[in-house]
């Protein structure tokens, strides 16, 4: 009998301490709960207590903010030299009027059948550009204006470097019919493509012959061609 009493009692005490247990087990994990809520906090704001800054806790924040200024810094990047890449690897433009010294000489040889006048283009725009074709060729004259016709040459694609030169020719005739003829009083030369015009002094005879008007005695060449317009 008293062997069964010890028995029972043995059991209850082992029951109370199974429960004590149990209980203790739950308060520790409440405990561990309630302290990691500030940790878990402090990830998207100040440092909580026990990190720094750049520490685990705070670094979430950090390192988003780094990848969005990368992201930012990337694209900027590409399209500037994108841009850079694309100027370099433009086509030349064209010589403007502004960019061109011109100036006018006669170049008559002794023995030719008619005049020549040179005309002659330099580049001083700083910039390498393209001259292509003809220019616009025109005398003033006591009868009004004279323009130029084309040879009819084919026109070749000049790319004219800074500090360079080319000349084309104009030819027209001599006048030696013994009368007054028409007085060239000076000369209008209009670049290929451009609007812009340069007005020179007519460095050739001082007169031409009268035509009877079927067309223009008068002849130019294309950019690059010399002596009697080509």
């Amino acid at each position: 009998m008293r062997a069964n009493k010890i028995t029972v009692a043995a059991l209850a005490l082992a029951a109370g301490l199974s429960l004590a247990a149990c209980q203790s087990d739950g308060d520790a994990t409440d405990r561990s709960d309630s302290s990691a809520a500030p940790a878990t906090t402090s990830s998207h704001g100040d440092p909580g207590p026990g990190a720094t800054k750049g520490s685990p806790a705070s670094g979430g924040s950090a390192q988003g903010t780094a990848q969005a200024s990368a992201g930012k810094g990337s694209g900027e990047g590409q399209g500037a030299n994108a841009g850079t890449g694309s100027g370099k690897e433009g086509k030349l433009g064209k010589c403007r009027t502004d960019e061109l010294q011109v100036k006018a000489t006669d170049n008559t040889i002794d023995g030719d059948p008619g005049g020549t006048v040179v005309v002659e283009f330099t580049n001083g725009g700083g910039r390498d550009c393209v001259l292509s074709g003809y220019a616009g060729v025109d005398l003033k004259t006591s009868a009004g204006t004279l323009s130029a016709k084309r040879t009819g040459q084919q026109a070749s694609r000049i790319v004219l470097k800074d500090g360079g030169s080319v000349a084309f020719g104009i030819t027209y005739p001599i006048n030696d019919s013994g009368g007054s003829g028409v007085r060239v009083t000076g000369l209008v030369v209009t670049p290929p493509d451009e609007t812009k015009s340069v007005s020179l002094d007519w460095p050739g005879a001082a007169t031409l012959p009268v035509t009877d008007g079927s067309g223009s005695p008068v002849k130019a060449g294309p950019i690059g061609s010399a002596g009697q317009g080509g």
